[in-house]
C-alpha cells in the first residue's frame, strides 16, 4: 500500500485538478490513500470521502502555514499498512501506475525514489523537466519515501520552512545508512503552477537553508569553503533576479543562526555520493575510461559541474575545449536538466551523460 501526501494552501482548483488525475490511473495494486495537508487555507479545504478509483482521502488541517514540515503531520495518519510515503505537491501527480511495482521490489536499504518529473500544463504538453536534485537528492514534488525510515528520522525538519529541506532529509537518509535511487518508470508531471512567489522571500530561504545543509553535514576541512561557494552562487542568483534583499536578509539570518546548527559531519565518502561526485566518477568510468577515452568537455553546465570535472580528472581524463574533445559531457549532476540536455544534443555521438548509466551503483534502482 501507498500513501500520497500533498500539502495545499489556498488552491482549490489546482487540488482538485490533481485529485482528479490520480482518480483517473484508476485503482492501484496494493492499495493506496491519500492525506491532503490543508496548510491553514483561508477557507478550509473540503473534499469527497472516496474517489472513483476507491481511493480514501483525509484531510489534516494545520493552524499556520507550517510550509514543507506539513507532510510530517500528514504522514502521521497514514495507514500503518501503507510502505511508502509518495510525495507529491497540489499540483504534481503520477502520469501512470508503473511505479507502485517497482517500489515492492526495493531492496530493504533504498530510503527513497525520486522521480523523472516533467513540466507542462498536461501529459500531451509537457515543455522540459524539473530542475534541481541530484544522484542523491530528490525532489519534493515526486518522491516515495519509505515510511519506516520517514518517520524513524523525523521527516523535514521545520526549521527549513521551504527549499532545501529534501537536501536535509536526504542528508539524514544517507547517514542513517541508505539509498536515495532515480527511477525513470517513476514518471510524475509538475505542472508548477507559479502564483505567489516572491523572489526576495524565496532568496532568503535559499541562502539561509543552503548554508544551514552546509554548516550541518560538510566534512570539516571543505566546510568554510563549502559555505562561501554557497553564499557566492546565491548572491549571483539574487543579482540576477533583482533579489538582492532577500539575500540580504537571508545572509543575515544564516549568521545569526550558523553556529545553532546541528553537526553531523559526513565521511569523504558519504560527501561524495551527497553532491553527485561518486555517481559521476562512476558513470564516467563506465561510459568513458572503459572506452579509452582521454579528453572531455562539458556541455550545458549546470548544478554541481565542478563535481563533474573533478571526477574527470580524478579518472585522468583532460578537459579541453569542445571541438577537440573526444567526449562531451552534460555539465550537471540534477537529473531533469542532464537528461533534457542529452536530448538536446542526441544527434552527437560524443556526447554522454555522466551518472546515469547501468554502471552507477548506488544511484539507479536495481529494480530495473
Amino acid at each position: 500500500m501507498i500513501t500520497y501526501v500533498l500539502p495545499t494552501r489556498d488552491r482549490p482548483e489546482i487540488l482538485r485538478e490533481t485529485l482528479h488525475a490520480i482518480e483517473a490511473l484508476g485503482a492501484h495494486p496494493g492499495g493506496a490513500e491519500i492525506i491532503v495537508a490543508d496548510n491553514a487555507s483561508a477557507s478550509p479545504v473540503r473534499l469527497p470521502r472516496t474517489l472513483a478509483n476507491g481511493i480514501l482521502i483525509d484531510v489534516v488541517r494545520r493552524p499556520h502555514n507550517e510550509g514543507a514540515a506539513a507532510r510530517n503531520f500528514a504522514a502521521l495518519h497514514a495507514d500503518p499498512a501503507s510502505d511508502w510515503i509518495v510525495m507529491l505537491d497540489d499540483d504534481s501527480h503520477p502520469l501512470d501506475l508503473r511505479f507502485v511495482e517497482r517500489l515492492a521490489h526495493q531492496p530493504r536499504d533504498v530510503g527513497a525514489i525520486s522521480a523523472d518529473i516533467f513540466l507542462g500544463s498536461s501529459a500531451t504538453a509537457i515543455a522540459g523537466r524539473e530542475q534541481g536534485g541530484l544522484p542523491e537528492v530528490f525532489i519534493g514534488c515526486g518522491v516515495a519515501l519509505r515510511r519506516s525510515l520517514f518517520s524513524s528520522l523525523g521527516g523535514y525538519d521545520h526549521t527549513f520552512n521551504y527549499y532545501a529541506e529534501e537536501y536535509d532529509l536526504a542528508a539524514r537518509m544517507l547517514l542513517a545508512g541508505y539509498r536515495v535511487v532515480f527511477d525513470s518508470a517513476f514518471r510524475v508531471l509538475h505542472r508548477k503552477v507559479t502564483a505567489g512567489r516572491e523572489m526576495n522571500t524565496i532568496l532568503a530561504r535559499l541562502v539561509r537553508n543552503n548554508g544551514w545543509v552546509m554548516q550541518r553535514y560538510a566534512p570539516e576541512e571543505i566546510r568554510g569553503g563549502q559555505l562561501r561557494a554557497t553564499c557566492r552562487r546565491y548572491r549571483a542568483i539574487a543579482e540576477n533576479e533583482n533579489a538582492r534583499r532577500g539575500f540580504r536578509a537571508g545572509l543575515h539570518e544564516l549568521r545569526a543562526t550558523i553556529r545553532n546548527q546541528p553537526r553531523r559531519a559526513m565521511n569523504n565518502e558519504l560527501w561524495r555520493r551527497f553532491t553527485g561526485r561518486a555517481a559521476a566518477r562512476d558513470g564516467l568510468a563506465w561510459n568513458l575510461s572503459l572506452r579509452g577515452v582521454r579528453t572531455a568537455a562539458l556541455v550545458e553546465e549546470g548544478k554541481n559541474a565542478n563535481e563533474i570535472r573533478t571526477a574527470l580528472r580524478e579518472l585522468g581524463i583532460a578537459e579541453v575545449q569542445d571541438a577537440r574533445a573526444e567526449a562531451l559531457v552534460i555539465g550537471t549532476l540534477s537529473p531533469g536538466p542532464m537528461l533534457d540536455a542529452a536530448a538536446k544534443h542526441a544527434h552527437d555521438p560524443r556526447v554522454v551523460m555522466p551518472w546515469i548509466c547501468g554502471s552507477a551503483a548506488g544511484v539507479f534502482s536495481n529494480a530495473a
